[in-house]
């Protein structure tokens, strides 16, 4: 007993080894990937982020308009942000905050309409294509 209290009053007059997570936070890395976000204005529902997603946490509804991101399947791994054609995905640099209940990542949006064809973009009578 005589051999551990050295270490045991080197320990209490230290100060502590951890943080009291959440109240106190460190300083963020930089490029770290935080939170997947998604700018749904310029979203086009194409699919392409849950096509190449590895852990097929992200359901895409072209019909619908709705986008929805399992946080606790992501793996933050950047994928489907590299493949995005409308470059509408996004990390921030903050975690999402720890919480008690399952939620979601679901957002709405308007996907865009399909252009018409108009007389200037169809081809013209006779002419000839190469």
């Amino acid at each position: 007993m005589l051999t551990f209290t050295p270490t045991i009053l080197k320990n209490l007059a230290a100060k502590p080894a951890t943080r009291k997570y959440p109240f106190v936070k460190r300083e963020q890395f930089a490029g770290v990937r935080g939170e997947l976000y998604n700018d749904i204005d310029s979203c086009i529902f194409c699919g392409m982020c849950s096509r190449k997603c590895p852990t097929q946490c992200i359901t895409v509804d072209k019909q619908a308009g709705t986008w929805v991101c399992d946080p606790f399947t992501c793996i933050y791994c950047g994928i489907c942000a590299d493949n995005c054609p409308a470059k509408c995905l996004h990390f921030h640099a903050e975690h999402r905050a720890p919480t008690t209940e399952r939620e979601m990542i679901s957002m709405q949006g308007e996907p865009p309409r399909p252009k018409k064809k108009t007389a200037k973009d169809a081809p013209e009578e006779g002419a000839k294509e190469d």
